[in-house]
């Protein structure tokens, strides 16, 4: 399973952050960063939840 962003879509709310700080890195400029993008199948559901979460819709799971 990999997480994805759509930087074009992002608006660094922080949120997929505040679920996921070790994978999600909301920058001072409200960039996001995403640390070890291909995620093990026990972060499914954190993952989930970052993506539906997300006000912006940026985040997506693909496996």
């Amino acid at each position: 399973m990999r997480v994805e962003v759509d930087l074009s879509r992002c608006t660094g709310h922080g949120i997929c952050e505040s679920i996921a700080a070790e994978v999600f890195e909301v920058r001072d400029d409200g960039s996001l960063t995403i640390h070890d993008a291909v995620r093990p199948e026990s972060d499914r559901d954190r993952m989930r939840a970052a993506v539906t979460q997300c006000p912006a819709s940026a985040l997506r799971l693909t496996d």
